[in-house]
């Protein structure tokens, strides 16, 4: 199935990183994407050398710019007077049987991302709750709750 005529097509972009570890450092690593970079690390109480962001805080990153970038996308679009976004998600392991709104039955421990999502501008009640169950949808939380499948191999270099 291809555009319609006149509309050039549109594929998803894929995306690529590259994690280097930093020889000189205990954890670190550097995170490189598209010509932008980052350093990944653990704290010091973890081995690290706390020069950035574990991983479990990247990912808590990504479901809260994905949460606001996707709320600010959709307002324009319905035109709500949406002023601002704030999204503070806290990141939590909890033992599978303390999981109170869990669906089915689960053994050993489940992340938690819990998302509290601030908003500026003089919503009405209905644009709020649209708005959440807007960000029910942002693609960082549909993938975390769709059990994405990783494939790996291993290269050696000489």
């Amino acid at each position: 199935m291809g555009a319609p005529p006149n509309q050039p097509e549109v594929k998803p972009r894929m995306t690529k990183v590259i994690v280097q570890s930093l020889p000189d450092y205990a954890l670190a690593q550097l995170l490189v994407s598209d010509g932008r970079a980052m350093v990944a690390d653990e704290p010091r109480a973890a081995g690290g050398d706390d020069l950035g962001p574990n991983p479990y805080e990247l990912l808590a990153w990504a479901l809260g710019a994905c949460t606001a970038m996707t709320l600010q996308i959709y307002a324009r679009r319905k035109g709500y007077p949406l002023e601002a976004v704030a999204v503070e998600v806290e990141h939590n392991r909890i033992h599978a049987r303390d999981c109170e709104d869990c669906e089915g039955e689960r053994e050993g421990y489940i992340d938690v991302f819990e998302r509290r999502i601030v908003v500026q501008g003089p919503l009405d009640d209905a644009q709020r709750d649209d708005l959440l169950r807007v960000a029910r949808k942002c693609p960082v939380h549909k993938t975390l709750t769709s059990s994405p499948h990783v494939r790996d191999r291993i290269d050696v270099v000489a």
